[in-house]
């Protein structure tokens, strides 16, 4: 994976999570948010465990020196992001949801200006704002008396703690590149997780049933392989490279690819403001994402970049 260009890594993990935004909406009559985020931690531990172990066994002693950010990981990126936004999507629309998940850029600029004393430049500022421009342009259709009239509800705001939990994690995952190893780190912080989420699950089915079905199955091993294995794995290894600040901007594309996937899968139709609001979103990324001649010589290939192994 380290060969493969950061970007692309990006894009490919957006599209997979604009795919566990829908599929997230589409199965909350059937499958119970914290359930969800338990099976999917199962299924990706299970599936991951033997390819994890040789590594596990040469680099235990440095998550256990590192426990406590080890421990941080699971709390906001394995246990936190997913489990809010599963509950967050049976009280709120999507729409609302984009709205709120559109200040995960913003917030990873400031959290790296504060802590990783990161400079901002005016293309990172620029790329952001388009892209954000973007994305409101398609929340609201195109019209400013949509936006003035959305309204916050206790789901909207479920999300905002998500953006915060996956704005920590992402942090973290830039400050100890290099220190932490990317497979073992990611093996236990996915069974740390478990669990957490595991006495909230059997709580949690007490009290709701689970409708099985092939759709059910089907969720749980696309969050379980895709949602968690190969776009966490793509996360990971760009922002050790890139950084957070750029590759948040990147986050702005779950709502394009989650419109294309509802037009794909759900029937729906493609509006004129989806699309021209699309534009923005991926001009800004592009704007966000350019390198100076320098940055592009100090990032040249010659250039060796340790990654995380989570």
């Amino acid at each position: 994976m380290q060969k493969v260009n950061p970007y692309v890594l990006l894009v490919v993990a957006n599209l997979i999570w604009g795919g566990n935004f829908v599929i997230g909406r589409a199965i909350t009559s059937s499958l119970p948010p914290v359930t969800l985020s338990f099976m999917r931690w199962c299924t990706a531990f299970l599936l991951f465990l033997p390819f994890a172990v040789p590594f596990l066994r040469k680099e235990w002693q440095v998550l256990k020196k590192h426990w406590q950010v080890v421990l941080v990981l699971s709390i906001t990126g394995i246990t936190g992001f997913n489990t809010l936004l599963y509950i967050a999507l049976n009280f709120t629309t999507s729409i609302n949801a984009s709205i709120v998940n559109t200040s995960t850029p913003i917030l990873l600029f400031l959290l790296s200006f504060l802590f990783l004393k990161e400079k901002l430049n005016s293309k990172q500022i620029a790329g952001a704002l388009l892209s954000l421009i973007g994305l409101l342009f398609i929340i609201s259709k195109g019209s400013i008396l949509v936006l003035l009239q959305l309204s916050f509800n206790k789901g909207d705001l479920i999300v905002i703690g998500a953006v915060i939990c996956w704005s920590i994690y992402s942090l973290l995952i830039r400050r100890y590149a290099g220190i932490l190893p990317t497979y073992s780190t990611f093996i236990v912080t996915a069974f740390l997780g478990i669990l957490i989420l595991l006495p909230f699950s059997v709580r949690e089915m007490q009290t709701k049933e689970i409708v099985w079905s092939i759709g059910t199955v089907a969720t749980i091993l696309y969050t379980g392989i895709f949602a968690s294995i190969v776009a966490f794995m793509s996360w990971n290894t760009a922002v050790e490279r890139v950084g957070p600040s750029k590759a948040g901007v990147f986050l702005n594309l779950i709502p394009v690819f989650a419109a294309i996937f509802a037009v794909l899968f759900i029937d729906e139709s493609l509006a004129w403001y989806q699309g021209a609001g699309g534009v923005l979103v991926i001009l800004g990324v592009f704007i966000s994402t350019g390198l100076t001649k320098r940055e592009k010589h100090k990032q040249s290939p010659n250039r060796s970049v340790k990654v995380i192994s989570k």
